[in-house]
């Protein structure tokens, strides 16, 4: 069986620090607080979850991180990744540039005119992404193409005569 995890020694200032922490507005760092006090006494992390209402991993977590970062752990942090990086990287979205310029059809769809939801199974089927895409990263793509996905259909190619004459027709 292993020893409990406790944190490291809490200087003075530490204690001090998470003692007033004990007073935030803040109902995440209060409970961060309670939960390093808590350790700071050699409370078990189980012991501490009971008592705080809270699962024996979320007590572990908090103690990796003090032990890890010291008092930067006790604020909540940003939730927003560190790194994003879009689906279709500027390669993809130049293929799918090249793919809008053509006729669904030429890609085994049954009509002539492009939606979002025969893009996204032609992106999949040409290996733009392993999975198939959601309407939000359709339309960022086409956004950081540098087009509006209703201004897109203006420049959008269709072979299909039957298609081109019912768009001349609305436009006249």
């Amino acid at each position: 069986m292993k020893p409990p995890r406790y944190i490291r020694h809490v200087t003075d200032e530490e204690r001090a620090a998470l003692t007033a922490g004990l007073r935030s507005h803040e109902a995440f760092t209060v409970r961060r607080c309670q939960i390093l006090l808590a350790s700071a006494e050699r409370q078990k992390p189980s012991g501490i979850a009971k008592t705080l209402r809270c699962a024996p991993p979320t007590v572990r977590n908090v103690l990796h991180a003090f032990n890890a970062r010291g008092l930067a752990c006790v604020p909540r942090g940003s939730n927003v990744p560190l790194r994003v990086e879009p689906v279709l990287n500027a390669d993809k979205r130049a293929q799918l540039r090249v793919i809008l310029h053509q006729s669904p059809r030429t890609f085994g769809q049954p009509a002539s005119m492009w939606t979002l939801k025969r893009l996204a199974a032609v992106c999949c089927e040409q290996g733009l992404s392993e999975t198939t895409l959601s309407c939000p990263t359709r339309l960022e793509a086409i956004v950081r193409l540098g087009v509006r996905w209703p201004g897109a259909q203006h420049w959008m190619v269709s072979p299909d005569p039957a298609y081109e004459r019912k768009k001349n027709a609305a436009t006249a």
